[in-house]
């Protein structure tokens, strides 16, 4: 993407592009919606899961969901997506990863850390980091990472491993996931970008 592209829609996210009134109830409306649907497609997402023979935590897509609502939502929408997603599960609503529920299984630690992960990745995406494939990658690396540093200790403190037992069950397993997800966003966000720039400028040069 050009540097004239980016700089065309400053401290923006993707999700600030859909057409909406300006009024208060409207806008409050659209956030809603986009709260609600952000915690939906984390769950959703969650229950594609494949089991890691030797480790308790699964292979799920929610992961690479919470870091898209994040970076497409912004940091307070990407927070509060995510606090719905946690909240509702640990309320008994059975949408972690495999069906689960509650906040005593092994795994929750990175429920934990997505909030956060969501968070950090919508404030670096208003201020571009979603605009080019590098600094795409490079953000869903850091959301990655802070995913693993909440998850992983929980999941140590949880099971009673060590923490060298906890990366090797809840981190280095998941790697190579981690690196296709990245690739993914970075053809998917930027592509998205250039996709809403083409759109503005035909609906600026029909007006």
């Amino acid at each position: 993407m050009s540097t004239a592209a980016a700089v065309a829609r400053p401290g923006k996210v993707l999700a600030d592009l859909l057409p909406a009134s300006r009024t208060r109830a409207a806008v409050v409306a659209k956030s809603a919606a986009l709260v609600v649907g952000g915690a939906a497609l984390t769950g959703i997402a969650a229950q594609i899961a494949v089991p890691v023979p030797g480790s308790p935590v699964p292979v799920t897509g929610q992961t690479f969901a919470a870091l898209l609502v994040g970076t497409a939502l912004g940091a307070r929408r990407g927070f509060l997506s995510i606090a719905l997603y946690a909240l509702a599960g640990m309320a008994g609503l059975p949408w972690f990863a495999e069906g689960g529920s509650g906040y005593a299984m092994p795994s929750f630690g990175y429920v934990l850390g997505m909030l956060l992960a969501a968070t950090v990745m919508g404030s670096l995406a208003r201020r571009g980091g979603d605009r080019s494939a590098l600094r795409t990658a490079g953000i869903m690396l850091l959301g990655e990472a802070i995913i693993y540093a909440v998850g992983v200790p929980y999941l140590a403190l949880s099971t009673g491993m060590s923490l060298t037992a906890a990366i090797a069950a809840g981190l280095t397993p998941f790697l190579l996931g981690d690196a296709l997800k990245a690739a993914l966003a970075m053809g998917a966000l930027p592509t998205a970008w250039k996709f809403a720039d083409k759109a503005d400028t035909a609906d600026t040069a029909d007006k």
